[in-house]
């Protein structure tokens, strides 16, 4: 699949993920208190990961920018949908610059890492995004950090089920794309 990023097959498994990706945040969404944004618990992350490791970095990253920001974009996270593209771009440069240090081995062991990878980048590019997005309402930067710091409870429920859903997603997946890139060929 990573060999030719422009191919037709190429294509509509990025799409295919795009719109998985929204589907998975819509249909399965938690909402959560917090004291900076809206955060809610959701498997888009997770999905985005997977993703990513399928795809390979730029047709993982647009799957990503797409299912996440146009989440964002068509339910009334418009004003930071940019932030949200911002963190998968980020994710996934992490991800793919681990998986090809990894030689792009999917090892059970691999996966598990590139899981709780994914998950732990998604705290730090929360947080980071938090904090942007309470100085973009005019707070203070040190009430920003304090703000994104508490806020941070629905980051560590979705870090964690991107790290645990991830390698079970990727393995449930990885007979039938085999199968599907069999097939198409």
């Amino acid at each position: 699949m990573r060999k030719d990023i422009n191919s037709l097959q190429s294509l509509i498994f990025t799409g295919l993920f795009a719109a998985i990706i929204y589907i998975g945040i819509w249909v399965l969404r938690i909402p959560v208190p917090a004291m900076v944004g809206r955060p809610f618990i959701h498997f888009g992350n997770t999905l985005t990961a997977v993703a990513i490791l399928y795809l390979g970095y730029r047709n993982g990253m647009i799957a990503g920018v797409i299912g996440l920001g146009g989440f964002d974009l068509l339910n009334g996270y418009a004003a930071t949908s940019w932030l949200t593209m911002l963190e998968v771009v980020v994710v996934a440069t992490v991800l793919t610059a681990v998986y090809r240090g990894m030689n792009y081995r999917d090892s059970k062991k691999n996966i598990i890492i590139l899981g709780i990878i994914a998950g732990v980048t998604k705290i730090f590019t929360t947080y980071c995004v938090s904090i942007v997005e309470a100085l973009m309402v005019g707070t203070s930067l040190r009430v920003a950090y304090i703000g994104a710091f508490v806020s941070l409870p629905a980051t560590v429920i979705n870090s964690i089920s991107t790290a645990i859903c991830t390698p079970i997603l990727y393995f449930a997946l990885k007979d039938v794309v085999k199968a599907i890139m069999k097939k198409a060929n």
